[in-house]
């Protein structure tokens, strides 16, 4: 039998997978990590500690749990969250904490200056994406000005997976897929790098080389295999977003597919006849050439729910507060009693792009428990992705079919709001490991021992969660609530 090994580094933990030829989980193992929070509006990973530490840990792992010989490992795979800015020595040494994806919005500055400078409309069109707290260029020219010590002496400017895949093969490469978000180095008509807009942020021989996400990046090398227990020369990819392994996992193949990805954050990838240049949504070649990625995310949305439970749940267990939490969010009915909350706790991400953006929770009164107050922060997640799915529709591109995933699928509360939020059904398929198992595929892939639509023998369909009519009014009617409350009180969540 032939195996393939999928490992994926998310915000606050690593999953990671065995899968053979059938698509069958023959082990799996998890680690958790923190997300560094040392100001207001950072977010980082230790790259040594998080990100490669845990592909170790987990490599080691699920090869003694699975007593699979590791010759038989035939590919290797890593996605990780993203997109990140890490830059690195000559020696390929981490100078720096990692600086994670739009979580992160240290550079709210030199998005705005970066923008004033070459125009969103030479933005979308070279870009194909507006300048966002998403976008790694802008992190860069931070990186520039505030460490300078740092950075003359950075070789080069890494994502996450590429970190990954040095310490597997030695080679700096980053997938089209992970590029896109570099702008306003990437651009999308030549599908490569460039400094035509901004030659100040960085030599591109700082930037990694751009392969495609399905492509052999090189192998695994003696030091490597040492400290991962994997066999020397067995083949790497190139890497990718968590995100897009995720998609891939539950088949999100074709032209109106979307993935609703219920993670840290709420992450959505839509496939696209055509290249859609809109601000509100982030574009990226696709893991094909010649198709075409309309993507979207919320900032905050199981890291609201982590937050939570941290801060009003810590009389519970640890280990059950998750169960207990949930059945008092299930007591409350659907609205919340009333309640309506805007989950900004870190700016927000798409469609409106505000960096400034705070969290509201908006209807208190002295008859509300922590149950109404738990469904009121999956119900403003829920609207969240609503006002994303509405985006989707006003540039033309309504999805066809929605395919859920991630540990929020399991979540009654959350995912049965979103479908009656939104008036949209979501399609679950029976593996929901997420990212790494899409992973897995990818080795399969790159090696050709797998074609993209088995995806879907691997992985097939298992249920639907479909809204409730007799819910929409009620939800329309919160929702107006939402829209206004942000957009009446903008000057006010700055403090203005």
């Amino acid at each position: 039998m032939r195996y393939y090994l999928g490992i994926d580094i998310g915000t606050f933990e690593s999953k990671g997978v065995l899968v053979d030829s059938d698509g069958r989980i023959v082990a799996q193992a998890a680690r958790p990590h923190k997300m560094l929070v040392p100001q207001p509006g950072w977010a980082e990973h230790r790259p040594r500690e998080d990100w490669w530490g845990d592909f170790c840990f987990l490599s080691n792992k699920l090869i003694a749990d699975s007593r699979v010989a590791p010759t038989d490992i035939k590919a290797v795979a890593a996605s990780a969250i993203g997109p990140c800015m890490l830059p690195v020595d000559k020696d390929g040494e981490p100078l720096m904490n990692g600086v994670l994806y739009g979580v992160d919005t240290r550079a709210a500055k030199e998005i705005a200056e970066l923008t004033d400078r070459i125009g969103e409309a030479v933005l979308l069109e070279r870009c194909g994406n507006a300048l966002t707290s998403q976008s790694v260029g802008p992190k860069i020219l931070w990186l520039k000005r505030n460490r300078p010590d740092l950075f003359a002496r950075t070789a080069k400017v890494l994502t996450s997976t590429t970190y990954i895949v040095q310490q597997l093969t030695g080679r700096h490469v980053i997938d089209h897929y992970s590029a896109a978000n570099f702008s306003p180095l990437y651009d999308v008509g030549r599908l490569g790098w460039t400094d035509d807009l901004a030659d100040d942020i960085i030599g591109l021989e700082g930037l990694p080389e751009i392969l495609w996400t399905t492509e052999v990046a090189g192998e695994v090398t003696a030091a490597a295999a040492a400290q991962t227990g994997l066999a020397a020369g067995t083949p790497v990819t190139t890497g990718t977003i968590d995100a897009g392994a995720e998609a891939l996992s539950v088949g999100v193949l074709d032209p109106g597919d979307m993935l609703l990805m219920y993670g840290s954050t709420i992450f959505i990838i839509e496939i696209t006849p055509v290249r859609v240049p809109d601000a509100r949504l982030w574009y990226a070649p696709w893991f094909f050439p010649g198709q075409h990625a309309a993507m979207s995310g919320l900032a905050t949305s199981g890291t609201l729910s982590h937050w939570f439970r941290e801060q009003f749940a810590k009389e519970l267990d640890p280990e059950t507060a998750v169960v207990t939490l949930a059945r008092e969010a299930e007591g409350s009915p659907p609205g919340a009693n009333g309640l309506v909350l805007l989950p900004y706790f870190s700016g927000e991400r798409t469609p409106i792009h505000d960096t400034g953006a705070k969290g509201v929770l908006f209807g208190l009164d002295l008859t509300h428990t922590r149950g109404d107050i738990y469904r009121a922060v999956f119900e403003g997640i829920a609207f969240g992705t609503r006002h994303v799915f509405e985006t989707y529709a006003d540039v033309g591109q309504a999805p066809r079919a929605i395919l859920a995933a991630g540990g929020g699928t399991k979540n009654r509360v959350w995912s049965q709001a979103t479908s009656d939020a939104s008036g949209r059904t979501q399609i679950v398929r029976q593996k929901t490991v997420g990212a790494s198992y899409g992973d897995a595929f990818i080795g399969a892939l790159a090696i050709g021992d797998a074609r993209p639509g088995d995806i879907r023998t691997w992985n097939p369909i298992e249920r639907e969660i479909s809204p409730d009519a007799g819910l929409s009014g009620l939800y329309d009617r919160r929702y107006r609530v939402f829209r206004e409350l942000y957009e009446r009180n903008k000057d006010l969540m700055r403090g203005q």
